[in-house]
Protein backbone atom coordinates (compact mmCIF):
# COMPACT_ATOMS: atom_id res chain seq x y z
CA UNK A 1 0.00 0.00 0.00
CA UNK A 2 1.55 3.45 -1.12
CA UNK A 3 1.87 6.64 1.85
CA UNK A 4 0.64 9.43 1.11
CA UNK A 5 2.95 12.26 0.84
CA UNK A 6 1.16 14.01 3.99
CA UNK A 7 1.41 11.08 6.43
CA UNK A 8 5.52 10.64 5.10
CA UNK A 9 5.95 14.48 5.88
CA UNK A 10 4.41 13.84 9.49
CA UNK A 11 6.13 10.60 10.23
CA UNK A 12 9.71 12.44 8.88
CA UNK A 13 8.82 15.71 11.17
CA UNK A 14 7.60 13.02 14.01
CA UNK A 15 10.82 11.90 13.71
CA UNK A 16 12.99 14.50 13.83
CA UNK A 17 11.37 16.16 16.87
CA UNK A 18 12.04 12.89 18.82
CA UNK A 19 15.62 12.53 17.80
CA UNK A 20 16.51 16.16 18.65
CA UNK A 21 15.04 15.90 22.39
CA UNK A 22 14.88 18.97 24.27
CA UNK A 23 17.27 20.59 21.71
CA UNK A 24 16.59 23.98 19.86
CA UNK A 25 15.47 23.40 16.53
CA UNK A 26 17.92 26.29 15.60
CA UNK A 27 20.58 24.61 16.81
CA UNK A 28 19.58 21.10 15.88
CA UNK A 29 19.63 21.98 12.33
CA UNK A 30 23.11 22.98 12.43
CA UNK A 31 23.83 19.13 13.15
CA UNK A 32 21.56 18.05 10.48
CA UNK A 33 22.80 19.97 7.78
CA UNK A 34 26.45 19.25 8.56
CA UNK A 35 25.73 15.38 8.25
CA UNK A 36 23.77 16.03 5.05
CA UNK A 37 26.52 17.69 3.46
CA UNK A 38 29.17 15.32 4.59
CA UNK A 39 26.84 12.16 3.28
CA UNK A 40 26.75 14.21 0.03
CA UNK A 41 30.19 14.99 -0.55
CA UNK A 42 30.75 11.61 0.24
CA UNK A 43 28.77 9.91 -2.27
CA UNK A 44 30.02 12.38 -4.66
CA UNK A 45 33.34 11.29 -4.06
CA UNK A 46 32.21 7.93 -4.22
CA UNK A 47 30.79 7.99 -7.24
CA UNK A 48 33.68 9.58 -9.09
CA UNK A 49 37.15 8.91 -8.45
CA UNK A 50 38.40 12.21 -10.05
CA UNK A 51 36.27 14.84 -8.34
CA UNK A 52 37.31 17.50 -7.21
CA UNK A 53 36.88 17.34 -3.87
CA UNK A 54 39.12 14.55 -1.95
CA UNK A 55 37.64 12.71 1.07
CA UNK A 56 40.47 11.63 3.49
CA UNK A 57 40.06 8.16 4.14
CA UNK A 58 38.43 7.42 7.52
CA UNK A 59 36.43 10.54 6.94
CA UNK A 60 33.70 9.59 4.78
CA UNK A 61 29.76 9.08 5.76
CA UNK A 62 30.08 5.16 5.10
CA UNK A 63 33.51 5.35 7.45
CA UNK A 64 31.23 7.24 10.39
CA UNK A 65 28.13 4.86 10.03
CA UNK A 66 30.57 2.41 10.93
CA UNK A 67 31.73 3.55 13.93
CA UNK A 68 27.84 3.90 15.28
CA UNK A 69 27.45 2.80 18.67
CA UNK A 70 30.96 3.06 19.61
CA UNK A 71 30.96 5.63 22.43
CA UNK A 72 34.74 5.21 23.00
CA UNK A 73 35.06 7.19 19.74
CA UNK A 74 34.56 11.12 20.97
CA UNK A 75 37.36 10.08 23.30
CA UNK A 76 40.13 9.56 20.38
CA UNK A 77 41.79 11.71 17.87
Amino acid sequence: MAIKKTELYSSLWASCNALRGGMDASQYKDYVLTLLFLKYVSDKAKANPYAMIEVPEGASFDDMIKLKGNKDQAQRQ
